[in-house]
């Protein structure tokens, strides 16, 4: 009796472990940071020199609400189609939980990608970015901020396009972008 509660002791933690909800992006995040096929990186919020900018209150809110950006970019080769496959289909899998909202899909000369975001309508908590290419691979960018809303995304790209940032202190993740 005593080995059979050990047992179950044993197989219970284990068989709620596998039966625990997909990977996080979070821990897709910390899972292929080290992976040679990715790029990875964290910029915080201050790098977009907004603060040079004339912007409208609502612009400023918008801005005011950021704290940083993790990005993260899979740089497709010839070597690696096969694995750029499977990652892109587990960021996608990722992305269907209804925990992400859909705000907006993109469709330009670039690639395809999507908008979505974590949290209340009025409070979100982060905004995902993911864009794909398929001769150059593919992009998840989180946006974290502090009770940012869906409007503030667009005042966020208004505030952009106002200033003269190009990218600079992106690093290789800047390349990547440029193609």
């Amino acid at each position: 009796m005593k080995s059979l509660i050990k047992s179950l002791f044993v197989c219970i933690p284990l068989l709620l472990a596998s039966c625990a909800s997909q990977q996080s992006l979070q821990e897709y995040y910390v899972d292929n940071q080290e992976n040679p096929n990715f790029i990875s990186l964290d910029i915080p919020a201050s790098i977009l020199k907004m603060d040079e900018v004339e912007l409208s209150d609502i612009q400023k809110e918008a801005v005011e609400s950021l704290r940083k950006f993790n990005m993260l970019a899979f740089r497709k080769t010839a070597d690696n189609s096969e694995e750029y496959k499977l990652e892109k289909a587990k960021v996608k899998e990722i992305l269907k939980d209804e925990e992400f909202v859909d705000l907006m899909k993109i469709n330009s000369t670039y690639g395809k990608g999507v908008i979505k975001y974590l949290g209340d309508d009025d409070a979100i908590d982060e905004v995902i970015i993911y864009g794909d290419n398929k001769e150059q691979g593919f992009a998840v960018i989180r946006v974290l901020g502090k009770d940012m809303n869906p409007a503030h995304v667009m005042h966020l790209m208004e505030a952009i396009k106002k200033s003269d940032y190009e990218g600079e202190g992106l690093g290789e993740i800047g390349k990547f972008l440029k193609g």
